[in-house]
């Protein structure tokens, strides 16, 4: 490595270099404003679930019938692993899991893959099932939960109340998706005796008949003029409570209003399928699921405004309030780490300092931040952004930061003190040092390379320990052979060659 030298370079152009390092500092600053903060780092849920539905079949008859064909057609995927069922009367459960080692980017297709072939099952199944529905999006982590509570108001003026702030949640930056939780459907009861039809001569089924055929929306046909195509609507499908009151029901000759033979009222789900309470009163629930890779920190506070807005926007009597954060456990966990990786850094940079003398302990210390300024500029260019894991290798790699710098103007010392001059000094940190350092970095490295190309869900979720780790290290070693020596030979001092050295020997 000496017929080119990197480190004379550095020392010779000195104000490429010197624009070099105040860019990476520079860069390094706004890299770490900009990074993205989370808990914990994101990873693929390789699960998805389908459910069907079959009133009145037993639950043998929907594992026979209903789930077995639709675990066949899952067990064709690529990278199937298991599927669990549940069923019970009338109802059919599946869990349909891939392999550990399914590759991340492979997720999606396969997800596709699923609801292609159950859909195609599905004109199988018998009459009257519905579904399979597939939920392939239940793993999204809702950022913050809201409770919109009314007490008095009836509940679909609250579903009402929640879909126009849902729609205002929609539009703060880093917001990904909102869901309303709680919703108790509307359902309109037709309650009537069996006596009393039995008097009247009128069977159920002759009401189910009405309701259904009164109920139809079927096409009309148009009509084609000189101007716009004139679309023509059976008038019939109901819309309002006193349309199903006035359908008729003809039984035994005779034709009769549905309303004098049945009460007809609005209502909602009962039993309710979920049901929601805040504070001992019911609410519905606004969960805020946050965009990939974005800073919680940012979106914590930008909800934070706006629920202030939606808040002095409310009537009187209704109430918008926080329930759970994700924000705050963001704040806490990336402010500990924080706080543990800021002692180290002052840890390793006041001991460079007290064990070197100070202007040797400057150069070495100086090494730290610079690299760790690249470091931030790299995780921002590929994606990554603070969490546990990264936080953690960080901490990590922060003692193995200096090792190369100190090695780099531990020899300029030797050098000089031989007597060698100090920009030829500064060229040993690249002829004699840069081989054997960059050997001993990817050394490390390498024991870190189980953790970053692992096939698994583990790999993915602890994989940026190696990427981090090895990034620091590489660019520590940049910082030792490029920037270092031009630091040394700005400030270290003069050295006078020491007795047996190479001046003494001349």
């Amino acid at each position: 490595m000496s017929k080119f030298n990197l480190s004379a370079i550095a020392v010779r152009e000195r104000a490429v270099t010197l624009f070099l390092i105040v860019m990476i500092t520079v860069s390094g600053v706004f890299a770490f404003f900009k990074l993205g903060r989370a808990e914990d780092p994101g990873f693929t849920i390789k699960v998805l679930t389908v459910y069907a539905i079959w009133p009145g079949a037993t639950a043998q008859e929907m594992q026979d019938q209903v789930a077995d064909p639709l675990e066949k057609r899952v067990q064709e995927l690529r990278w199937y692993d298991r599927v669990e069922t549940y069923t019970r009367p009338g109802f059919a459960f599946m869990t349909v899991t891939l392999k550990d080692v399914t590759p991340p980017a492979d997720v999606p297709e396969e997800f596709y893959q699923a609801r292609k072939k159950l859909g195609d099952e599905a004109a199988r199944l018998p009459h009257g099932v519905s579904g399979p529905f597939i939920n392939d999006e239940y793993s999204d982590v809702f950022f913050a939960l809201y409770s919109l509570e009314a007490p008095g108001l009836p509940p679909r003026l609250l579903v009402r109340k929640a879909e126009t702030l849902r729609e205002r949640l929609l539009h703060v930056p880093g917001v990904k998706n909102v869901n309303i939780l709680g919703e108790r459907p509307e359902r309109i009861f037709v309650d009537f005796s069996y006596q009393r039809l039995a008097t009247l001569g009128v069977s159920p089924t002759e009401i189910f008949d009405a309701l259904a055929r009164q109920n139809a929306v079927t096409p009309a046909g148009s009509v084609d003029t000189n101007g716009p195509r004139v679309f023509i609507r059976l008038d019939g499908a109901y819309d309002d409570l006193e349309k199903i009151q006035n359908t008729p029901i003809v039984a035994g000759g005779r034709t009769l209003k549905l309303g004098d033979i049945a009460d007809i009222k609005r209502g909602y789900e009962d039993p309710a399928t979920f049901l929601i309470r805040h504070n001992g009163e019911p609410a519905l629930m606004l969960g805020v699921v946050m965009q990939d890779r974005w800073n919680g920190l940012e979106l914590g506070k930008a909800l934070e405004q706006e629920a202030g807005r939606i808040s002095s926007d409310l009537p009187q009597g209704m109430t918008f309030a926080k329930v759970t954060d994700q924000a705050v456990n963001i704040h806490e966990a990336v402010g500990e780490f924080m706080l543990k990786f800021f002692v180290a850094l002052g840890v390793v940079m006041l001991v460079s300092l007290l064990s070197l003398g100070w202007r040797v302990g400057i150069v070495v210390a100086a090494a730290v931040p610079l690299t760790l300024a690249a470091v931030f500029v790299i995780m921002l260019a590929t994606g990554r952004y603070f969490d546990r894991i990264t936080l953690g290798a960080l901490i990590l790699s922060l003692g193995l930061l200096v090792d190369d710098a100190i090695i780099a103007i531990e020899m300029m010392i030797v050098k000089m003190e031989e007597g060698v001059q100090r920009v030829e000094a500064a060229a040993y940190a690249w002829s004699h040092t840069a081989a054997p350092m960059l050997a001993g970095t990817l050394l490390t490295i390498i024991g870190l390379s189980p953790v970053g190309f692992a096939r698994s869900t583990a790999g993915e979720y602890a994989g940026n320990i190696f990427w981090v780790v090895g990034i620091s290290l590489i660019t520590s070693w940049v910082v030792a052979v490029v920037f270092t020596p031009y630091l040394g030979v700005k400030l270290l001092p003069d050295i006078q060659p020491a007795e047996g050295g190479y001046a003494a020997m001349k």
